[in-house]
């Protein structure tokens, strides 16, 4: 594992941690166990923002890694990506806003956005590590480059 491939290895796992600490929050507040999920939270929220420190670090010192698998497959990939990326910043939002409430006690918007947010976060890793295979796993990852070519596919 290089520089390349061992950024992204972390980042995704974050993700993954995040995602998982989050169902296991949602288990808690369901049974009745604010306290356990009101940390297990704020450790879901320390695993995304560890992501987003190593994800953005990654970006502006190494660069993004473009689409290496087949040339037929790299509009659906690119689609794919954006569509990811643009529900990561969403749920991004979301997380924010909801813990703010729930600090705030503001209990009845955090419920509601709650369940939305968790949702959202869920469906971001799926796709996250999606992307993580398709560019790591299944195809060899293509060159590094700045962040918009290897979004936009240039």
């Amino acid at each position: 594992m290089d520089i390349f491939t061992v950024f992204p290895t972390i980042s995704t796992s974050f993700i993954v941690i995040s995602a998982v600490l989050v169902a296991i929050g949602w288990r808690q507040i369901i049974t009745g166990k604010r306290e356990a999920h009101k940390k297990t939270m704020i450790a879901a929220a320390v695993a995304a923002t560890l992501f987003f420190i190593v994800y953005m670090s990654r970006t502006v010192f190494v660069g993004n890694t473009s689409w290496g698998g087949p040339d037929y497959l790299s509009t659906l990939y690119h689609i794919f990506l954006i569509f990811h990326i643009v529900l990561a910043t969403v749920a991004a939002v979301f997380g924010i806003t909801t813990l703010v409430w729930g600090f705030q006690g503001k209990y009845a918007k955090h419920r509601k956005l709650g369940r939305i947010t968790a949702v959202t976060w869920f469906i971001t890793a799926i796709t996250g590590v999606a992307v993580y295979v398709l560019l790591y796993i299944f195809y060899p990852g293509g060159h590094t480059k700045p962040v918009w070519d290897a979004i936009w596919g240039f």
